[in-house]
């Protein structure tokens, strides 16, 4: 039987409260619940957590969850040039120390749009 793993924007939310503020284990346990969620969460639904909590505070998720999250993503859409680019386009927003990760999600984009 499949074990329902829940909601990820609960899940993203509380970690981000907790990466703000609270003790150590509440944030040991919301970054756990957090990578389970999200390791079984569908691309869409990663994406539209991503996109609202970026909405409310840009800089409120840990970019070690976002680059868990897009990372996941891409894995399920590895052709989507429009989840490559935004992936790609999040990193640089951490660089340098992705970039090179970066750089290579738009060139994998740009080879899907130009038919390589």
């Amino acid at each position: 039987m499949k074990k329902p793993v829940g909601n990820l924007n609960v899940a993203a939310r509380n970690l981000t409260a907790a990466s703000q503020e609270g003790d150590p284990k509440d944030k040991v346990y919301a970054m756990r619940t957090f990578v389970e969620r999200v390791t079984f969460a569908p691309a869409d639904e990663i994406l539209a957590v991503l996109r609202e909590i970026a909405a409310e505070d840009w800089m409120a998720m840990p970019p070690w969850a976002r680059n868990l999250a897009f990372r996941l993503a891409c894995l399920q859409c590895p052709a989507d040039v429009a989840i490559l680019r935004e992936a790609a386009a999040d990193l640089l927003s951490f660089g340098p120390d992705w970039d090179a990760y970066a750089y290579e999600l738009q060139n994998r984009a740009d080879q899907i749009e130009g038919g390589d």
